[in-house]
């Protein structure tokens, strides 16, 4: 990119400065040195592979009003595509419903994410010049506060069949909805970001890495100060072909009632791009 992603060690003295540069300049940024345990990612990757394996998935089929539970592959296509993405997921919230055997873990990361999601809040509001985010009616670390809307989507992109012919990737171009998403390293790469001059950049990250990139309610928020960078998951090579790849991001959202503009609250911001996307009619 013409602005190159910074690698940020979570625990210096300037991360917080390094921070706000990166998602202003590119969108997104790449934490290390942060306190969540590798084994316990990489715990709550094996504990979702065992259950997207399984025939009890279908029994936690997704609530359409409330948007909570597993949705079948190829449920969801990104805006402007016709074409469903190659994944299945289950959208865990909080509140939601869930597979008993494998909470304990998944909400442990959950609030672990969370809680580094509030401290990269506060980077930014404390970061942005005096103007960037005078819109909006709140501070964004109190956007969040008591928010039911926060989502941990689990995603298995399973192997990649021969029989797509649709022009069908593994997840089409798009910007995320919320303000900001933490994502743990992927089990395999896929990741691109698209430049200011629209060629397509691999995301490198190690494993037990987080990576995290600007949505559109901040971009709405700070009135495109941070960009929400279009990204995407490419399939893989024919020699991967075999191989599944699982993510966990954790999307943060604020309330419902969060005034993010002069054009939009929180809810009517969201419910617009759920319909977009096609999971709400």
């Amino acid at each position: 990119m013409s602005d190159k992603i910074q690698t940020i060690d979570f625990r210096a003295p300037n991360a917080g400065n390094q921070f706000a540069e990166s998602l202003h300049h590119t969108g997104f940024a790449i934490l290390h040195n942060h306190p969540i345990d590798y084994n316990l990612i990489n715990n709550v990757y094996k504990d979702w592979e065992t259950f997207f394996s399984s025939e009890e998935k279908y029994s936690f089929t997704f609530n359409p009003k409330t948007q909570d539970g597993y949705f079948p592959y190829r449920s969801e296509n990104a805006k402007g595509y016709s074409a469903k993405d190659l994944k299945e997921f289950y959208n865990f919230y909080e509140w939601g419903k869930y597979p008993n055997n494998i909470i304990g873990k998944t909400k442990r990361l959950y609030y672990e994410l969370l809680a580094i999601g509030r401290i990269l809040l506060t980077w930014i509001n404390a970061k942005s010049p005096k103007m960037v985010l005078i819109n909006s009616s709140v501070s964004l670390p109190e956007m969040i506060e008591n928010s039911r809307m926060n989502l941990m989507r689990v995603i298995h992109y399973p192997p990649l069949k021969s029989d797509v012919t649709d022009g069908a990737i593994r997840a089409a171009a798009h910007g995320d909805i919320n303000l900001i998403t933490v994502l743990p390293a992927a089990s395999q790469p896929g990741l691109q970001v698209q430049t200011k001059e629209d060629e397509w950049l691999d995301v490198e990250c190690n494993a037990g890495w987080l990576v995290i990139n600007t949505g559109d309610m901040l971009q709405e928020c700070s009135d495109g100060y941070y960009p929400s960078t279009i990204h995407r998951v490419v399939n893989p090579k024919a020699k991967y072909a075999h191989l599944s790849r699982y993510s966990i991001p954790l999307f943060i959202h604020p309330r419902d009632e969060v005034i993010l503009s002069k054009r939009y609250s929180a809810k009517k911001y969201l419910d617009e791009r759920l319909k977009d996307i096609g999971l709400k009619k």
